[in-house]
Parts: structure tokens; C-alpha cells; sequence
């Protein structure tokens, strides 16, 4: 038995698994994972491999036999051969049926991937639908009151809130934008609400340049303003600053926008939709993975919503 013998031995054993493998995979469709695989089919691709293995066997045999292809000629090894095909056949079988375990495994993963990226822009989209009509229904309880009191006012009113409702519409398809587009639309907000209540509403704004292309959600920081505005008493006795500030973690890497104001909670229950906070709070957690930070102490409320690099 020399080299040579041994080198075209196992070649042709490595071609042969190759052969076996393509045929294998091509006759039983290993590599679809949505081809059902039952166990009859499984012992069908064995039996199979089997026996091709046997007839490949007596090919290289005739081979070395009748063109001198260099082999192993013991007396032991030919009967041994039997043994090596079941090997070779376990292995082909096994090997594919593992692949296809896999294939089917990484298929499921990626339709559960599909269904839930699917569910979480379905439950956005829920959202979203949900917080345009809620604007809406506050600023028309605004217009209201104002037709009554003052429809000089009223007209601009209307005609300012068609900007604001403009915004919404456009940005209706949007997941987020970008702080300067949202702080331009808060400056028409802000305009509304200080025409209602003229000098008892009153906002400190210190947003800082370099942070305006972070992103939100849209309508994030109206809602805040919306939110301190409904639950406070705005009088001349009781005047209601919010306070809208940017501000950066010390390593430079998390930036947060927060809205304080001065707890002076109204004496009767505020009317609404109820839906602003929660809102905006399961907007962050679908969009980000991130939570909205609320904090009540030494009668100041205020609401941090983290800003998102570009």
C-alpha cells in the first residue's frame, strides 16, 4: 500500500460525499426549511445514501481494477467497505437533516422577527392615530371658549391652529423628527396658548443649538405643554410658567429635554382624553426601548424625554 494508494482513496471518498450530499439535498429539499420532513422521508434519504455509497464503492473498484487508478487493495479494507458506506450514508443523512433543523429554526426566528416588528408599527401607528384627534379635541375646547370671549382672537386662533394642524398631517407618516422642526411647531403651539391666556402663561426656553438635529417623537414636547397646561390653574392670582430646557449626561453621550412647571394642581378635575403621557411614554418604548423620566418633589413636576442622536 503506497501514498499514492491512500491519496486516491480518500479523494475519492471526499468526492463521493460531495456527490452525495448535492443528491441528497436536490431529491429531499434539505435546504427548504418550509418542506415538511417526516420520519419515512428521513429513512428513504438513509436507505438511499446507502446505496449509492455501495454503488460509488464498486465504481472506484472497477476503476482500479480496469484503468490502474491507485487504491487500497487489502483484504481487509474490501470488507470494510460495507461498514464505511453505513458510516458515510449516517453522516450525509445526519448532516442534512441538521442543516435543515437549523434553516427551519433561523426561518421561524425571522418570521417572528417579521411579526413583531409588524405588531409594534401596527400598535405606533394605534398611537399615533390616537394622539392627532386628542390634539385636536384640546385646541378646539380653546377655540370655544375663545368664539365666546374674544373673536378677534378666535380668527387668528384659527388661523394659527391650521399651521399646527398642517404639521401633524405632514408628519403623520413620520416615526420621528428632528428637535428643530418640533421646536418650531411648540413655537406655534406656545403662540396659541399664550393668545388663551394672554400674560398668566409664561415659558423659559433654553434649547441648546448643537442638539437640534437629535430626534423625538413628533408631537412630544406640545403633549408635555399640553399636560402642564390642563392639569394647573393659569390666573392672574396664579400665573403658570413652564420651563423647557435641553440638558447632557456628563460623558457627553445621552441628551434629555425636560418641562417643568410649578405644581399649582386645578381644583376640579381637568377635562380630556387622559391619554397624553401614557401616550408619549409607550410612543418612547416601541420607538427607542427607552422610558420617559416623571418626577414630583418640592412642588415642581417635570418630564424628561431622552433625545435621540442622529
Amino acid at each position: 500500500m503506497s501514498s499514492a494508494d491512500v491519496l486516491f482513496e480518500v479523494g475519492y471518498t471526499f468526492l463521493s460525499l460531495l456527490v452525495l450530499f448535492a443528491v441528497n439535498t436536490v431529491l429531499f429539499g434539505f435546504n427548504h426549511p418550509t418542506v415538511r420532513m417526516p420520519w419515512w422521508k428521513i429513512m428513504l434519504s438513509f436507505i438511499l445514501m446507502w446505496l449509492l455509497s455501495r454503488l460509488l464503492g464498486e465504481l472506484f473498484v472497477y476503476l482500479h481494477r480496469n484503468f490502474n487508478v491507485p487504491a487500497i487493495d487489502a483484504m481487509v479494507h474490501h470488507y470494510l467497505h460495507p461498514v464505511r458506506d453505513f458510516i458515510i450514508s449516517l453522516i450525509v443523512t445526519g448532516t442534512c437533516y441538521i442543516s435543515y433543523l437549523i434553516r427551519e429554526r433561523q426561518e421561524v426566528l425571522f418570521q417572528n422577527g417579521k411579526l413583531l416588528a409588524e405588531n409594534i408599527q401596527n400598535q405606533y401607528q394605534a398611537l399615533k392615530n390616537q394622539l392627532n384627534p386628542h390634539m385636536l379635541f384640546n385646541s378646539l375646547n380653546t377655540l370655544q371658549f375663545l368664539v365666546r370671549e374674544s373673536p378677534e382672537k378666535a380668527q387668528d386662533y384659527i388661523r394659527e391652529l391650521s399651521h399646527v394642524l398642517r404639521y401633524t398631517l405632514q408628519e403623520n407618516e413620520s416615526h420621528t423628527v428632528a428637535l428643530r422642526e418640533e421646536m418650531d411647531f411648540v413655537d406655534a403651539y406656545i403662540f396659541l396658548m399664550k393668545m388663551r391666556y394672554e400674560d398668566n402663561l409664561c415659558f423659559v426656553i433654553a434649547v441648546d443649538e448643537y442638539l437640534m438635529d437629535y430626534r423625538l417623537p413628533p408631537l412630544s414636547i406640545q403633549t408635555l405643554v399640553e399636560n402642564a397646561i390642563k392639569h394647573n390653574e393659569i390666573s392672574n392670582r396664579n400665573p403658570l410658567t413652564i420651563d423647557i430646557r435641553t440638558c447632557v449626561s456628563l460623558d457627553g453621550k445621552e441628551a434629555q429635554l425636560c418641562i417643568d412647571n410649578d405644581l399649582q394642581l386645578r381644583r376640579t378635575a381637568p377635562s380630556g382624553t387622559g391619554i397624553g403621557l401614557a401616550n408619549l411614554s409607550k410612543r418612547y418604548e416601541l420607538l427607542f426601548g427607552k422610558e420617559i423620566q416623571i418626577t414630583e418633589a418640592s412642588g415642581k413636576f417635570s418630564v424628561c424625554i431622552p433625545l435621540i442622536k442622529p
